[in-house]
């Protein structure tokens, strides 16, 4: 097996070029093999193993920049690097990322996770390489999604001022997550159905070389007035008229034309874009007729592409997707938006309902929110759907332009508090930080998937600025007696006794609930309490508790800082209450990818855990 061969990095350089093929042949059965296993991103890695081969084969990434645009494309790449034992821990605790990380690789010159970065981040990396005179090449790879990202074209804006060589790979199977949207999209559209331009341009280059004496002269003519025939050629050229050098389209699967194409760039002494078209999916018939549906997939069967385990209950994004229809049914002033994740956030049912109130802003967060608060501003009701960590993304745009002006647009926040696989970029644990500090926003969380409705209801009757987080996998269903009205910051009380209170925020109702339990079990009395809101805080509620309670625990699948736990601190100091106070919540760090109740016990926020820290705290207190 060719593969065999393939142990560090280099190690390409070994095969003959009649083998290139057949190892391209090779890494698509081994990623279809563990994808199917481990589960991870399958469609996007199988339509760049020829691009990544070709890139290995004329730069060396031990020295020369390859930056991966979110990087889930990366597999390939990990492989040729002497990383191909870690698959069978691919996104396992522990194990290795999805993504490039530099504490993981050399080869790896920049981490990666969310979209349009990697123009940005490889122009940084050339200026660094200009003003220190080393000598690397350095190669971005965008693909046309995430070229719908507004950071991109702030780069490639800027990207015309370097007057050395810089490479820009845009990888282009018309796909992000799913089916790309807006005028970028149909642009490069026209520019694949252009190829007849550079083909015909080819070869009349090469016959007017060879032909004597009246030739040399009139290709020089003709070069003279190219840019004209271009315009009429290839609408726009959005790329050269920015100052890039623009090649293509060069198709992603041969070998050999990608190896031409980039030796010459390679030589280029100015900022050079390649538009290469590959097909996401390619070498698996189940992913390249649903790309889609390949994207981030779990363990499946390869024979069929089905699901290994597929959903017998609703998850959280189920009970969003239905109750926003349902909403919608009643109220037609309701909206949808996302960024370029229909089917991640649930919104693709309500897209088939009502294609005239759905709307795909591509991956650009900032233009999504800003685009709502211009609707809120209009009258309707939107209804931004997003997952947290992409929602970061967007806070100036939530401050600026809903908050100040108070705009009735609810955040519907999908795969809060900690995601699990996908790591460090995707954990959703900052966001009850990031939004409870900004005036005039509400932000709450559901214990479970019934109050997840009710809440949702709730928001959409908002006249005010919503935000309603909630987590990533199977919708809790306890506690499903206690279902008090859903009213502007005020909290549940599930359990009301004395001694220690456990307020729980969200997703940790379930967690605290345990802990109740075990705290019963052992004689204590224990008031527990939904507090829905994090902003506003419940006042009266903690005027209550402080008054027949020893002992406060919050708990929060988010950051300590910033977070619900140091809200109620605050209040407690500005009370000027003497109450005991326990904030469980993620420490102050990353989280890396891992199963999620892993990760939950490594960090402190499994019920064990949390009971042990109030043991320890009332014994201190004896």
């Amino acid at each position: 097996m060719l593969l065999d061969k393939i142990n560090q990095t280099g190690d390409i350089h070994k095969l003959k070029e009649s083998e290139y093929k057949s190892l391209a042949g090779e890494i698509r059965r081994f990623l279809i093999q563990k994808i199917s296993v481990t589960g991870g991103h399958l469609a996007s890695n199988l339509g760049v193993v020829e691009l990544t081969m070709a890139l290995h084969l004329v730069f060396d990434p031990s020295k020369d920049k390859i930056v991966w645009d979110v990087g889930h494309q990366s597999y390939t790449h990990k492989i040729l690097t002497g990383r191909r034992s870690g698959f069978d821990e691919l996104r396992k605790y522990g194990g290795m990322s999805g993504f490039p990380k530099r504490k993981e690789s050399s080869c790896d010159p920049f981490d990666t996770g969310h979209s349009s970065t990697s123009i940005s981040a490889g122009m940084g990396l050339a200026m660094a390489r200009d003003r220190k005179g080393e000598d690397y090449s350095v190669i971005s790879v965008i693909g046309d999604g995430a070229l719908t990202g507004g950071m991109a074209f702030e780069a490639l804006n800027n990207v015309s001022s370097l007057k050395s060589n810089y490479i820009i790979i845009l990888n282009d199977n018309e796909m992000s997550i799913s089916k790309n949207t807006g005028g970028i999209s149909e642009h490069l559209s026209k520019i694949r159905r252009t190829s007849e331009y550079h083909d015909f341009k080819e070869k009349l280059t090469n016959r007017l070389k060879k032909a004597p004496n009246m030739g040399i002269p009139v290709l020089k003519t003709l070069t003279a007035v190219k840019n004209n025939i271009k315009k009429v050629f290839v609408p726009g050229m959005l790329f050269e008229n920015m100052g890039i050098t623009y090649w293509g389209p060069v198709d992603g699967h041969d070998i050999d034309g990608l190896i031409a194409v980039l030796e010459n760039a390679k030589r280029l002494k100015n900022p050079v874009l390649i538009h290469v078209v590959t097909k996401k999916g390619k070498g698996y018939r189940p992913a390249e007729e649903h790309p889609e549906c390949f994207h981030g997939v779990s363990p499946f069967e390869i024979r069929t592409g089905k699901v290994k385990h597929p959903k017998t209950e609703a998850d959280w994004t189920d009970v969003f997707s239905k109750t926003l229809c349902k909403a919608a049914e009643q109220n037609e002033n309701i909206v949808a938006i996302t960024a370029a994740m229909p089917d991640g956030t649930g919104l693709s049912p309500f897209a088939k309902r009502f294609p005239d109130r759905f709307f795909d802003a591509g991956i650009a967060e900032q233009h999504a929110v800003t685009f709502a608060a211009g609707m809120a501003a209009g009258g309707l009701k939107p209804v931004v759907a997003v997952y947290s960590s992409f929602l970061q993304r967007a806070y100036d745009q939530i401050i600026h332009d809903v908050c100040i002006q108070n705009l009735p647009v609810v955040f519907a926040i999908d795969r809060a508090g900690l995601v699990g696989s996908d790591g460090e970029t995707h954990q959703g644990i900052f966001d009850l930080s990031y939004l409870s500090h900004i005036p005039n926003m509400t932000v709450c969380a559901p214990k479970n998937i019934y109050e997840l409705q009710d809440m949702l209801n709730f928001a959409f009757e908002y006249p005010y600025p919503v935000a309603v987080r909630y987590p990533r996998g199977t919708g809790w269903k306890g506690l499903a007696d206690f279902r008090a009205p859903v009213l502007a910051g005020k909290a549940e009380w599930i359990y009301r006794e004395s001694g220690i209170a456990l307020l729980a925020v969200g997703s940790m109702v379930e967690t605290a609930d345990a802990v109740r339990q075990s705290l019963k079990a052992m004689g204590y009395e224990v008031t527990l309490i939904n507090m829905r809101f994090v902003r506003p805080l419940d006042d009266e509620c903690l005027s209550q508790v402080v008054k027949t309670h020893h002992l406060l625990v919050t708990l929060e699948e988010n950051v300590l800082k910033g977070g619900f736990g140091e809200h109620v601190c605050a209040w407690l100091e500005e009370d000027e209450s003497d109450a005991d106070i326990i904030n469980v919540a993620v420490p102050d760090m990353y989280v890396e990818h891992g199963n999620v109740d892993i990760l939950k016990k490594e960090i402190g926020l499994d019920a064990e855990f949390i009971l042990t820290r109030i043991l320890d705290r009332i014994g201190e207190q004896k």
